[in-house]
C-alpha cells in the first residue's frame, strides 16, 4: 500500500519532517517514491509548505495519509477541496468556498489565541493575589506575636512593681524602727552624760600628745610623697602612650562589621528564591538572568504555573 506519511531529519530535540510518498512496508528513512513537502513544528518559524496538485494526485489513485498528514490536509481545506471536486463544484464556486472557511478558521483560532491570553493573564493575576494573600497571613500572625510578647513583658513589669513596693513597705518599717532605736540611744546617753564629762578631763591631755604625734607624722609623710610624685607622673606618660594604639586599634575595627554585614546582603540576595518573589517579579528575573545564575531559583514547591513556564522556556533557549 502507498502511504502520505513523514520522516524525520534533522538533529536531536530540534526534528522537521518531510512530507514523503512511501510504500507502507519500508521503514521510517528508507526509500521513498516522491517527497511533497516540509513540515516544522518546532521552530519559532512553524513552516509548512506542500505540493498540493501532487498531494491530490496521490490521493486520487488510491494513496493512504497518516493520521498525521491527514489532520495537516485537514487545516489547509486540500480534504475540504477534493470533497468539493467530488460534488461537480466549479472553480469559482470551490475557491469562494475554500475563501470562506479559511475566513471563519482564522476567526477561531483568533478567539483561541485570545482566549488563551486572557486564561494566562487571569491565572497570573490568581497567582499574585494567592501569595499576597499568603504575605498578609504572614504579616498577620507576626503581628499577633508581637502583641503577645508587649503583654508578656506588661504583666512582668507589673510583677516587679508590686515586689517593689512591698520592698518600700518592708524599708518603712525598717526606718521606724531605727528611729525608735535612735530615741532610746539618745535617752541613755542624757543619763550618761555627767560620767562622760568627767572621763573627757581625763583624756583631753592624752589626746593632745596624740594630736601632735599625728601632725608630725602627717608632715613626713607629706614630704615622702612630694619625692616620689615626678616617678609617678613618668609612670603616667609611659601608660598613656601605650594605650595610643590600643585605641587606635579599637576606632579601627568598626569597620570589620560593616563588611560583614554587606557580605551578608550579598549572600542574601543569592539566595532568593522564586517563593519569595510574586509572578511578575519571578518572570522578569528569570528572563534577565542567565541559566547558571538561575540554578536552584525554582524549586520544587513551587506551585505557580506561570513561573514554572518562564523557567522551562528559559532552559529551552
Amino acid at each position: 500500500m502507498i502511504k502520505l506519511r513523514l520522516q524525520r531529519k534533522g538533529r536531536k530535540k530540534r526534528p522537521f519532517y518531510h512530507i514523503v510518498v512511501a510504500d507502507s512496508r519500508s521503514p521510517r528513512d528508507g526509500r521513498i517514491i516522491e517527497r511533497l513537502g516540509r513540515f516544522d513544528n518546532v521552530s519559532e518559524n512553524q513552516e509548512l509548505t506542500y505540493d498540493e496538485e501532487r498531494i491530490i494526485h496521490w490521493l486520487k489513485i488510491g494513496a493512504q495519509p497518516s493520521d498525521t498528514v491527514r489532520s495537516i490536509l485537514k487545516k489547509e481545506g486540500i480534504l475540504y477541496k477534493m470533497h468539493l471536486e467530488r460534488w461537480g463544484k466549479s472553480e469559482e464556486e470551490i475557491q469562494a468556498a475554500l475563501d470562506e472557511w479559511r475566513a471563519a478558521r482564522e476567526a477561531k483560532t483568533d478567539d483561541k489565541e485570545l482566549n488563551k491570553r486572557e486564561q494566562q493573564r487571569a491565572q497570573l493575576k490568581a497567582e499574585e493575589q494567592e501569595f499576597k494573600k499568603q504575605l498578609e497571613e504572614k504579616a498577620a500572625a507576626a503581628a499577633k506575636a508581637l502583641e503577645k510578647k508587649k503583654e508578656a513583658e506588661a504583666k512582668a513589669e507589673a510583677g516587679e512593681e508590686s515586689d517593689e513596693d512591698a520592698e518600700a513597705v518592708e524599708a518603712t518599717g525598717e526606718e521606724t524602727a531605727e528611729v525608735e532605736a535612735e530615741a532610746k540611744e539618745e535617752e541613755t546617753d542624757e543619763a550618761e552624760q555627767p560620767e562622760a564629762e568627767e572621763k573627757t578631763e581625763a583624756t583631753a591631755e592624752t589626746e593632745e600628745v596624740e594630736a601632735k604625734a599625728e601632725t608630725d607624722e602627717a608632715a613626713e609623710t607629706a614630704e615622702a610623697k612630694e619625692e616620689a610624685q615626678p616617678e609617678a607622673k613618668a609612670e603616667e606618660k609611659e601608660a598613656v602612650e601605650a594605650e595610643k594604639p590600643v585605641a587606635e586599634e579599637k576606632e579601627e575595627a568598626p569597620e570589620e562589621p560593616k563588611a560583614e554585614a554587606k557580605a551578608d546582603e550579598e549572600d542574601a540576595k543569592a539566595g532568593q528564591v522564586s517563593t519569595d518573589m510574586n509572578a511578575t517579579e519571578a518572570i522578569d528575573h528569570i528572563k534577565n538572568s542567565s541559566v547558571d545564575e538561575l540554578e536552584g531559583f525554582v524549586p520544587k514547591d513551587e506551585e505557580r504555573v506561570t513561573v514554572q513556564r518562564a523557567w522551562e522556556s528559559k532552559q529551552e533557549e
